[in-house]
C-alpha cells in the first residue's frame, strides 16, 4: 500500500456519509483514504445500495486491507443469508484472498506470540500494521462463520474453532497494545479507528462468551477464552458512542443482542430502552435503510405493538428489491406477529412464502406451515389446497446437518412430525403454540393482555377436548402436559400467578406418565423457577432452576434451555465477575 493519498482529508462524519458518491478515484491508497472509502461503502449498504458498495470496494480489494475487509464482509453477509452453495463458495474464495491482502500489511513476526517484543519496540509498530491485525482478525471470524456453514463434518467445526481462537488472541493482543499506547489516542484519527475496532472485537467476544453455560465456558477458559458480560457491554457502548468506521457495527451488535440473543438464549430481558436510543440516530441518517427499518420493526414487536411492527416490516420489504434475503427475515417475523394475534391465514401466507423462497431451513419452514394450518378450521385448510398430513411427513427428509450434527430446532420438528408417519396419525395439539414457546414467543405476546387472553381461550379449548377424549391415545399424557405448561405461561403473563403455579405443578406431578416429550419437565421447572423469582422468592427460584440444570439430560432443545438457565441464574445471583 503506498502512502500517497488522493488529497482528501477526514472531515466530520456527516460530511462524507452524505458524499459517498463524490470521493475522487485514488491514485494510491493510503490508510486514511481506505478507511474513508470503506465507511462510504458501509453507508451505501445502509442505504440499500449493495451493488454500488461492492463496485466502490472492488478496484482496491486486492491492494487495501480495508477494501478487502469491506468487500468480503458484504459477500459473507449475502452468503449466510442466502445459504446458496455458489454464494458460499464465492464468499470463501474472497475471504481467503482478503486474508492474503491483510497478511501483507501485518508485521513479519505477527502480534500473536510476540507481543512483548512489539511493545518494547513500540516505535517500530506502525499504525498500518496495527490496523492490519484488526482486519486480519475480523476476516478470520468471517472465514470461521463460513467454515461452519460450508461443510457438514466435525473437522470443519474444529477448523472454525481454531480460527475463532486465533482471532480472539489477536484482539487480546491488540487490546494490550491499546493499553500501553493510550496517549496516542487523542493525537491520531487512525488510532481512534483502531481503538474502535478493538472495542468491537473485545466487546463482542466478551458478550457472546458470557452467554455460554458454565460447563462450556469452563472448557473454553482452559484453552484461553473468557467472557464478562458487563465488560463486553461497556466496550460495545463505548464503541457505539465513538466516531469511527466501526461505531455503527458496535451499535448493530448491541441491537442484535438486545432484540434476539437475550430473547432466544436468555430470559427475554433485553434492554429495549437502550436499543431504541442506539437506533434513533441511524433512523435519522438512513430513514429508508432496510437494516434500520428491520430493527425498528423488531423493537416494536418486542414492545407488543404488533400493528406498528407489521407496517414497519412491510416498509422494510418495499425499501429494496436487490437483497431478497432481507425480505425473508421480514416474512419470518411477520409470520410470528400474525401468529401472536392468531391470524392464522396471514401467518400461513408468510410461512408458505418462506417454504418457496428461502433456503435457510426447509424443515422448520414446512413444519411451521403445517403447524399453522393445524390451528385453522378444516374449511380454511381446504381453501389453501394443502395436505397437512403430507406436509408433516415431508419434514424429516428436509433436515440439514451443521458440523456433522442436526440443528436442534429441526431435530425437534422432525421428532414431533413423526406422529404423522402412522397410517391413522394422531394430530398434534396446538403445534403452532408449542413452536411459539420454543422461540420464547410467549414472552413477547405476554406484553399484550388482549392477545394473551385469546391464546388462553385456544389453550383451554384444547384442554377441554383432551379431558373429554373417550379414547385417549398413547400421546395423551404428553399432550395434556404441554397444554398445562402453555396455560401456565399465559396465566403468568396475565398476573394470575397462583393459577399459573398450579398448572406448572400439575405438569411436574405427571412426570412419570410422559412418554415422548421429556423436555416438558426441565422446561417447566425452569418456568416455575422464573415464576418464584417474579414473586420475590429467590431461594425457591434457585432450587427449581438448579434442579432443571443438574438432574435432566438428553431431552429436546437441551442446549437452548441451558443457555436460558445460565441467564436466569446470573440474574438471580448477580452476574459473575469473569475476566476481561
Amino acid at each position: 500500500m503506498a502512502h500517497v493519498g488522493n488529497g482528501t482529508t477526514a472531515e466530520d462524519e456527516d460530511s462524507f456519509e452524505d458524499a459517498y458518491d463524490r470521493i475522487p478515484v485514488a491514485c494510491h491508497m493510503d490508510l486514511q483514504t481506505a478507511i474513508q472509502e470503506t465507511q462510504c461503502a458501509l453507508n451505501l449498504v445502509l442505504n440499500n445500495k449493495f451493488s454500488e458498495a461492492l463496485d466502490l470496494l472492488k478496484p482496491w480489494w486486492r491492494d487495501s486491507m480495508y477494501h478487502a475487509l469491506g468487500y468480503s464482509s458484504i459477500l459473507v453477509m449475502q452468503a449466510t443469508m442466502t445459504f446458496e452453495h455458489r454464494d458460499i463458495q464465492a464468499a470463501m474464495a474472497t475471504i481467503k484472498e482478503a486474508l492474503h491482502t491483510c497478511q501483507r500489511f501485518r508485521k513479519k513476526n505477527s502480534m500473536v506470540g510476540s507481543l512483548s517484543s512489539l511493545i518494547s519496540k513500540q516505535s517500530n509498530l506502525q499504525e498500518e500494521e496495527m490496523h492490519a491485525e484488526l482486519c486480519y482478525a475480523e476476516c478470520l471470524l468471517q472465514k470461521a462463520t463460513l467454515t461452519f456453514v460450508q461443510d457438514e463434518n466435525m473437522i470443519s467445526f474444529i477448523k472454525g474453532g481454531i480460527k475463532i481462537r486465533t482471532s480472539y488472541q489477536i484482539y487480546k493482543d491488540c487490546q494490550n497494545v491499546l493499553n500501553v499506547t493510550e496517549d496516542l489516542a487523542s493525537q491520531s484519527d487512525s488510532f481512534r479507528q483502531f481503538e474502535g475496532g478493538v472495542k468491537l472485537g473485545i466487546g463482542s467476544f466478551n458478550l457472546m462468551l458470557s452467554l455460554l453455560p458454565q460447563r462450556i465456558l469452563r472448557l473454553l477458559e482452559f484453552i484461553g477464552f473468557s467472557g464478562n458480560r458487563g465488560f463486553g457491554l461497556s466496550q460495545l457502548r463505548d464503541g457505539a458512542s465513538s466516531y469511527g468506521l466501526r461505531s455503527i457495527l458496535c451499535a448493530l451488535t448491541l441491537l442484535f443482542y438486545h432484540t434476539y440473543v437475550s430473547l432466544i438464549l436468555g430470559t427475554g430481558e433485553g434492554n429495549l430502552v437502550e436499543a431504541e436510543a442506539l437506533l434513533e440516530p441511524y433512523q435519522q441518517k438512513y430513514p429508508k435503510g432496510s437494516i434500520i427499518l428491520f430493527y425498528s420493526a423488531r423493537i416494536a414487536t418486542l414492545r407488543g405493538n404488533f400493528e406498528k411492527a407489521q407496517a414497519r416490516y412491510e416498509e422494510c420489504i418495499n425499501s429494496q428489491q436487490e437483497w431478497k434475503q432481507i425480505h425473508h427475515l421480514c416474512y419470518w417475523e411477520l409470520m410470528w406477529t400474525h401468529s401472536y394475534q392468531q391470524d392464522w391465514q396471514q401467518a400461513y401466507c408468510y410461512a408458505d412464502l418462506l417454504c418457496r423462497e428461502s433456503r435457510w431451513s426447509k424443515a422448520i419452514y414446512v413444519y411451521q406451515k403445517a403447524a399453522i394450518l393445524s390451528m385453522m378450521t378444516e374449511e380454511e385448510v381446504k381453501k389453501t389446497g394443502e395436505d397437512v398430513t403430507e406436509l408433516f411427513r415431508q419434514v424429516e427428509g428436509l433436515k440439514q446437518r451443521l458440523a456433522g450434527k442436526s440443528i436442534p430446532t429441526e431435530k425437534f420438528a422432525v421428532r414431533k412430525s413423526r406422529r404423522y408417519k402412522a397410517t391413522r396419525p394422531i394430530p398434534l395439539v396446538v403445534p403452532a403454540l408449542e413452536m411459539m414457546y420454543v422461540w420464547n414467543g410467549f414472552t413477547i405476546v405476554g406484553k399484550r393482555a388482549d392477545f394473551t387472553e385469546s391464546l388462553l381461550v385456544t389453550i383451554e379449548t384444547a384442554e377441554e377436548q383432551l379431558r373429554n377424549d373417550s379414547n385417549p391415545s398413547e400421546f395423551h399424557p404428553d399432550d395434556s402436559c404441554l397444554v398445562q405448561m402453555l396455560k401456565g405461561l399465559c396465566l403468568k403473563h396475565l398476573g394470575r400467578l397462583l393459577q399459573a403455579e398450579l398448572c406448572f405443578t400439575q405438569v411436574l406431578s405427571s412426570e412419570a406418565r410422559i412418554r415422548y416429550d421429556h423436555y416438558l419437565i426441565p422446561f417447566t421447572l425452569y418456568e416455575l423457577g422464573l415464576l418464584y423469582k417474579q414473586q420475590g422468592d429467590a431461594t425457591k427460584a434457585l432450587a427449581y432452576i438448579e434442579n432443571a440444570k443438574v438432574n435432566y439430560k438428553d431431552y429436546s432443545m437441551e442446549s437452548r434451555l441451558h443457555f436460558r438457565i445460565h441467564a436466569a441464574l446470573n440474574s438471580l445471583k448477580g452476574s459473575p465477575a469473569g475476566t476481561p
